[in-house]
């Protein structure tokens, strides 16, 4: 098992997300957490030019690329299973604990301690992590728009209730990108480019 972590990593591809719904365009968690990792990143500069905050914008981007890594293991749990109580939310931050834990063990022993705290970040890096959950948000909300624009209804209901989620977020960098940037997600590439 030792050594394995990279060859691990590289399977983040091949985990689908949004398995229980009909989709215009497959997702894995590889590509949802490249975009994650970058709104997270524009969530954290916000934060920093616009609200006077001095959070290391570097660092979320990187806790936000390695944020579903144990899905690897675990695969992708859906939504409403996962969130259903506090019961099975505890039971699966266990499992997510436990995983992590196992994947760091396939690391050489003088690199697991930088890995150590992208997966089990300080405690006073609680507001890095609250970045990364409203990015993870966004993507959500991104995929659902892009279905939507695919003539795809199935994620209507979801786009619904995650807009709900991110409204009672109340977080300032939030609420500036989804008006500064987040109608360009409606638009064609010909809008794009003009």
């Amino acid at each position: 098992m030792k050594n394995n972590f990279f060859a691990m990593m590289s399977r983040m591809k091949l985990i689908e997300r949004w398995s229980l719904m009909r989709n215009s365009s497959a997702e894995n968690i590889s590509e949802h957490s490249l975009e994650v990792s970058i709104i997270a990143h524009a969530l954290a500069i916000i934060s920093n030019e616009r609200l006077g905050n001095n959070y290391n914008a570097e660092r979320v981007a990187l806790m936000a690329i390695y944020h579903d890594a144990t899905e690897i293991i675990t695969g992708d749990m859906p939504t409403p299973i996962k969130y259903y109580n506090s019961d099975i939310q505890d039971a699966f931050k266990a499992i997510e604990n436990v995983t992590a834990t196992k994947l760091l063990q396939m690391l050489p022993e003088d690199m697991r301690k930088h890995y150590e705290l992208i997966f089990f970040p300080k405690e006073e890096e609680g507001y890095l992590l609250v970045l990364v959950k409203a990015a993870d948000k966004l993507s959500a909300l991104i995929k659902c728009i892009e279905e939507r624009k695919a003539g795809n209804t199935e994620f209507k209901s979801a786009e619904i209730s995650i807009r709900k989620i991110l409204e009672e977020m109340d977080l300032p960098e939030l609420k500036i990108f989804m008006e500064e940037f987040l109608p360009s997600y409606e638009k064609t590439l010909d809008e794009l480019n003009i």
